[in-house]
C-alpha cells in the first residue's frame, strides 16, 4: 500500500510543465527561409531621350538586364531583388523642363513627371543625349538622370550600373559593413550616445547645446529609421579624458599628427566612462558617437590617412562600437591671464559641421556611403542628400537588408529553440514562451506577405518584431531554470528522501512474504493431514 502511494507522489513532485510549441510550423518556416530566397518586387524603368536605337525597347531592356546580372553576380542570393531583373524601356519622356539647372530643382521636376508613369516603388533612370560632358546624378527619391555626350552602348552600361550598384546595392563597396554586423540590438533598439570629451579641462572647457541638435537635426533621422529600429538618444559631457595613443608634431602640416595605426589605441577605456547609458536595457545596442577636444599640448590634432593626406573629416569609425571625431578649437592658445579654465560654447555653425560628420559615420555603420559620390566602372555619379539623412532609395536598401537579416535570424533562433526543447524533455516551457513563439511566427508571416506587396516599411517593422519575439523566447528566464536537469540528476536529488522509506517498505514486504510462505506451508500441511485421516 505504501509503495503504491509513494510513486504517484514522486511522479507528481517532479512533474515539469511544458506548454505546447508549434514544432511543425517552426521547421516549415526554417526550411522555407533556408531553401527559398526572399525576393523583393523591384521594378526598373529606363527613359532614353535624343537617341536613335536600332534595337527595339524590349531588346534594349534585355541588354540592360543582362548587364545588371553581370554587375551583381550575387543577385540570386537568399535575399534581395533577385538575379532575373526586368527592365522596361521607353524612348520618349516629356519632362517639360530643363534638367541642366540646379540638381535639387531637376530632382523635384523628375519626381512630378515620373509619378504619372506608374505607381509603387519603381526605380527610374532618364538619359538625355547632349553635347556637354557626361554628368550623372542620383536623386533623393527613386530616380536618376544622365546628361551629356554618351553613346548608346555607354548609356546602357551606365543605366545598368546605377540600377545594380546604386539602387539595389546602395552603392556600397568591398569592405563595407554587412547586414549581419548592423548595429541593431536583439530587441530591435539602438541607443545613440553622444559624448563631448574635454581632454584637459585645465586648458579650456567646451559645452554644446545638444537639445537644439536633438530637436532640429536628429528627429528627422530617427523618424526615417523608425521601421528598422526603435532609436533613443542621450548625451553627456565628460572631462579629463585623454586619449591612449601618442601623437607627434609635423612641421609640414603645422599640427600634431596621429595615424591610422594609432586608431586601435585611441580610445582610453580607463578614462572614458562612456558606458553609462540608462536607456539601454536588455539586449539593446549602444552606438557611441564621440567628439574629442584635445588639450593645448596636442592642438591642433589631425588624422593622417595611409596615403599621407590629412583626413577631411578628422574622424573614424569602429564597426559595432561607433565613431569618433576630433574637433580642434579655432585658437589653440590657452588664455594664460585667466586663472580659471575658460568656458566656451560650440557655435551652431561648428555643431552643424560636427553633426554632418557624425551622420556620415552613422551611415557607414549602417552599411551606406558617407560621401555624395559613387565611382563605378562607367563613371562617377553624384548622390544627392536628403534632409532626413537618408534618401528614399537608401531607405529601401536598408529595409531590404534588415528584413532579410531579421527573418534569417528569427528562423535560426526558433530552430535552435525547437531542437533544444525537444532534446531536453525535462525543460520547463511556460505559456509565455509558447505565445512568444506563436507571435514571432505570425510576425514573420506578415513580413513575408508585405514583402511580396512591396511594403518595405511595414515588412521591416514585422520582421523586427519576429526577431525580437524569437530572441525573447530563446532567452526566457524560465528556460535557464534548474528544473530541466536529467533524470539521473533527478534521482540523485530525490533518492535521499524516498530511499529510507523504500527500505522500510521493502523489509516489511519481505517479512510479509516470509510469513505468507510459513502460513501457506502450515495450511497445506494441515490440509494434507486432514485428507489422510479421512
Amino acid at each position: 500500500m505504501q509503495t503504491h502511494l509513494s510513486f504517484p507522489i514522486l511522479w507528481k513532485s517532479i512533474e515539469i510543465y511544458r506548454a505546447p510549441l508549434p514544432f511543425d510550423r517552426i521547421d516549415s518556416f526554417s526550411s522555407q527561409i533556408e531553401s527559398s530566397p526572399l525576393l523583393f518586387p523591384c521594378q526598373f524603368r529606363a527613359f532614353f531621350v535624343g537617341f536613335d536605337f536600332s534595337a527595339s525597347p524590349g531588346e534594349v531592356g534585355a541588354a540592360i538586364s543582362r548587364k545588371m546580372s553581370e554587375l551583381s553576380p550575387g543577385g540570386n542570393s537568399r535575399c534581395g531583388c533577385g538575379g532575373d531583373y526586368s527592365v522596361s524601356v521607353d524612348w520618349g519622356l516629356d519632362f517639360g523642363g530643363n534638367l541642366r539647372g540646379i540638381d535639387e530643382d531637376a530632382d523635384e521636376l523628375l519626381k512630378s513627371v515620373l509619378s504619372g508613369y506608374g505607381e509603387g516603388k519603381v526605380y527610374s533612370v532618364v538619359v538625355v543625349k547632349g553635347e556637354e560632358e557626361v554628368r550623372a546624378v542620383v536623386g533623393k527619391y527613386r530616380h536618376a538622370w544622365i546628361l551629356g555626350r554618351v553613346s548608346e552602348e555607354e548609356a546602357v552600361l551606365r543605366v545598368a550600373e546605377i540600377f545594380a550598384k546604386v539602387f539595389v546595392n546602395g552603392g556600397s563597396e568591398e569592405g563595407s559593413i554587412h547586414s549581419e554586423f548592423m548595429p541593431v540590438g536583439a530587441d530591435g533598439r539602438i541607443v545613440l550616445s553622444f559624448s563631448l570629451l574635454n581632454a584637459d579641462p585645465r586648458d579650456w572647457i567646451y559645452d554644446w547645446d545638444f537639445r537644439d541638435i536633438d530637436e532640429t537635426l536628429l528627429q528627422p533621422v530617427i523618424e526615417a529609421l523608425q521601421p528598422i529600429a526603435n532609436i533613443s538618444v542621450e548625451s553627456q559631457v565628460l572631462y579629463h579624458t585623454p586619449k591612449s595613443s601618442f601623437s607627434y608634431w609635423d612641421d609640414e602640416h603645422g599640427s600634431h599628427i596621429f595615424s591610422t595605426k594609432d586608431l586601435p589605441f585611441f580610445v582610453n577605456s580607463n578614462e572614458w566612462h562612456l558606458d553609462t547609458s540608462v536607456a539601454a536595457g536588455g539586449r539593446s545596442k549602444v552606438l557611441q558617437l564621440v567628439v574629442y577636444i584635445p588639450s593645448v599640448k596636442e592642438c591642433p590634432l589631425q588624422l593622417e590617412l595611409p596615403n599621407g593626406e590629412i583626413s577631411k573629416t578628422n574622424g573614424f569609425i569602429s564597426p559595432m562600437w561607433g565613431g569618433i571625431v576630433v574637433w580642434n578649437p579655432q585658437s589653440c592658445i590657452k588664455d594664460v591671464e585667466s586663472k580659471d579654465p575658460v568656458r566656451h560654447m560650440i557655435s551652431p555653425q561648428d555643431l552643424q559641421k560636427l553633426f554632418d560628420v557624425l551622420m556620415g559615420q552613422l551611415r557607414q555603420l549602417l552599411g551606406l556611403k558617407s560621401d555624395n559620390l559613387y565611382v563605378g566602372e562607367s563613371g562617377t555619379s553624384i548622390l544627392l542628400g536628403s534632409e532626413r539623412g537618408f534618401t528614399e532609395w537608401e531607405l529601401d536598401v536598408l529595409f531590404r537588408k534588415h528584413i532579410c537579416f531579421n527573418l534569417i535570424s528569427c528562423a535560426t533562433t526558433l530552430g535552435s529553440l525547437s531542437r533544444l526543447v525537444q532534446s531536453l524533455p525535462r525543460m520547463i516551457i511556460m505559456d509565455e514562451i509558447g505565445k512568444q513563439v506563436k507571435f514571432s511566427l505570425e510576425a514573420a508571416k506578415f513580413a513575408q506577405s508585405n514583402v511580396s506587396l512591396g511594403m518595405y516599411d511595414a515588412s521591416a517593422v514585422s520582421s523586427r518584431q519576429s526577431r525580437t519575439l524569437a530572441e525573447d523566447a530563446f532567452f526566457h528566464p524560465s528556460i535557464m531554470s534548474i528544473s530541466y536537469y536529467s533524470f539521473e540528476h533527478c534521482f540523485a536529488i530525490y533518492s535521499p528522501f524516498f530511499l529510507p522509506v523504500s527500505m522500510h517498505v521493502l523489509l516489511a514486504a519481505l517479512r510479509e512474504w516470509k510469513r505468507y510462505k510459513q502460513e501457506n506451508r502450515k495450511y497445506l500441511a494441515g490440509k494434507a493431514k486432514a485428507k489422510a485421516t479421512s
